[in-house]
């Protein structure tokens, strides 16, 4: 039994790598919209971890109650399709509307802040200076105006909800084996593995993204930035439903 829980621990370390290097859905969401968003490279990481949490806890919900059930694997890999299929189609909508505001918010144009917080956050936003202005010239509404956190709050949640739905399709099958031999400690076993090699990919993934990013001048582009990290959200939904990752 030991040897067989060692050979599934090894197998779920290099699946939990490679299914979320290959998925751009698991890291490059985080990337773009940190750098939309003006987010700092903690609050970024606490959010992928927290996201990364969900998507493994759900599938090993999703496994134990299988199991618990007495459902074939057939069963429970169809149930992980349809949540599948349903979280990409959701991380689309999520892009086209984001897509959609931030062709809005570019046409509206106006006058671009960037807000440095005490966390490190940067939070850049445009706004007109016709009316309500300050002595150094800035429109005082703009600065006190709290929907920008309001938004910031909403995009993460909306995040955390489609990873808490997208599967771990490779998870399930690795936990039937110990289940099989009524191994309590080899499911968390192979779970554990699992979660550390996903998690900790798609930390490593956001950080490289995010400090590239840093790098990276849009010059003109700049005020549709929001609009492209939408077209990438949606092209990272469009890849999981034409290549099946």
């Amino acid at each position: 039994m030991l040897d067989s829980v060692n050979v599934l621990m090894a197998a779920a370390l290099g699946l939990g790598l490679t299914h979320t290097a290959i998925g751009p859905d698991h890291y490059l969401p985080f990337v773009v919209l940190a750098r939309s968003e003006g987010w700092s490279l903690k609050r970024t990481l606490f959010w992928t971890f927290l996201c990364g949490v969900g998507h493994v806890g759900s599938s090993v919900i999703v496994g134990g109650l299988g199991i618990g059930l007495g459902w074939t694997l057939s069963g429970m890999e169809w149930f992980e399709g349809v949540r599948g299929d349903l979280a990409s189609y959701v991380l689309m909508g999520f892009g086209v509307v984001y897509l959609l505001w931030g062709i809005f918010q570019a046409r509206r144009g106006g006058h671009v802040h960037v807000h440095v917080h005490a966390d490190g956050t940067v939070h850049k936003h445009a706004h007109d200076h016709d009316t309500g202005a300050n002595d150094d010239g800035h429109e005082r509404a703009a600065h006190e105006d709290t929907g920008h956190v309001r938004q910031h709050r909403r995009t993460l949640w909306i995040l955390f909800i489609i990873f808490v739905l997208g599967p771990c399709e490779p998870l399930i099958p690795l936990l039937l084996v110990p289940a099989s031999e009524h191994s309590v400690g080899g499911i968390a076993a192979v779970a554990g593995v699992f979660a550390v090699a996903t998690i900790g990919t798609m930390l490593t993934a956001v950080t490289l993204g995010y400090m590239g990013l840093r790098f990276v001048n849009l010059g003109f582009l700049e005020k549709y930035v929001h609009a492209l990290s939408g077209g990438a959200i949606l092209v990272s939904g469009l890849l999981i439903r034409l290549l099946g990752i």
